[in-house]
């Protein structure tokens, strides 16, 4: 019996170490690879490349169990934001969780979106809500849980995506992008 479960617990865990390693989509790249801040810089005063690092601003952002938390212990109004420059045509998908107090904002040629629960009717607190930010015609929709919340003209020709972190808790993974999309 103990080869029998054996057996059962690999064929189990392994289906849990897949479902855990999030793949993007065809097209699609991962801004954020759920171990540290590769690709992402300080936005707030002299950006400063945070590589390798699990956390910024003393913690206010920080990496963990493979998510990009913002911490509300740590105060501070601040934003980190990819290297990566982003043209006309991009879509960013991603996951949240926010708490009853969130109140963040989103930024991407020249738009900004706040992420609260009253902006977002059909975002749901405490729980995993899906993000979809679709760049096209000079306008950035962006929609939650499949539901459209608002589209905003946007400007210039390219721009970073940046995260502020203002007011409650947020929690963020499989955040990518795909171009031309």
């Amino acid at each position: 019996m103990p080869h029998i479960a054996s057996i059962a617990f690999l064929l189990f865990g392994g289906v849990a170490a897949i479902a855990d390693d999030f793949q993007p989509e065809p097209g699609f790249t991962l801004l954020f690879n759920g171990k540290d801040l590769d690709g992402w810089q300080t936005q707030t005063g002299k950006k400063k490349p945070l590589d390798g690092q699990t956390e910024a601003f003393q913690g206010r952002f920080r990496i963990k169990d493979g998510e990009l938390v913002i911490d509300p212990s740590v105060k501070g109004d601040v934003r980190i934001e990819t290297k990566r420059e982003f043209g006309k045509t991009v879509t960013i998908r991603f996951e949240f969780k926010p708490d009853g107090k969130c109140n963040n904002d989103l930024f991407l040629l020249g738009t900004k979106f706040d992420i609260t629960l009253a902006a977002i009717k059909s975002a749901k607190k405490d729980e995993w809500n899906q993000m979809e930010i679709v760049v096209k015609d000079g306008k950035a929709a962006f929609s939650c849980n499949g539901q459209l919340v608002s589209t905003i003209p946007t400007k210039g020709e390219k721009s970073t995506f940046a995260i502020r972190a203002e007011f409650g808790s947020i929690v963020i993974r499989k955040l990518r992008a795909g171009e031309g999309r």
